[in-house]
């Protein structure tokens, strides 16, 4: 059975799923932004979604798909704070290190190309439904 191409339909939705994974691996590092631990193997690590473009030969479009999710970004800090339930021996805490305007940006960039696939699809649909109009 051949490979039925993909509809422009697709490609959107593909890609608004993608910008769905990469909005709740930003939503969760703002949510764990400053969140301590009491080892650096143990605190939070910032998470980033890793694209791949996959061709389809069948109608000449790309897409995106999400390879993997991966741990980004800076080393968790190491805090003095003897008096926190979670310090170490030596009382040191160690902090997520997220970077908030990063990811806050990186929502905000979310959020747009979400909202480009949304347009893409409703332009798509007015152009298939003025299409069909001309056949009145």
């Amino acid at each position: 059975m051949a490979d039925q191409p993909l509809t422009i339909f697709q490609v959107a939705g593909r890609a608004m799923s993608a910008q769905l994974v990469r909005l709740n691996t930003t939503a969760s590092n703002l949510a764990n932004a400053g969140v301590v631990s009491s080892s650096a193997d143990a605190a939070y690590k910032t998470m980033k979604p890793v694209f791949r473009t996959q061709f389809d030969k069948a109608s000449g479009l790309s897409t995106v798909n999400v390879e993997r999710i991966v741990e980004a970004g800076n080393a968790p800090t190491r805090r003095y704070d003897p008096s926190n339930p979670l310090a170490d021996k030596d009382g040191n805490v160690f902090e997520a290190a997220v970077d908030e305007t990063r990811e806050l940006v990186d929502m905000m960039e979310t959020a747009r190309d979400y909202q480009n696939n949304v347009e893409v699809m409703q332009t798509a649909k007015s152009l298939i439904i003025d299409t069909l109009k001309l056949g009145r």
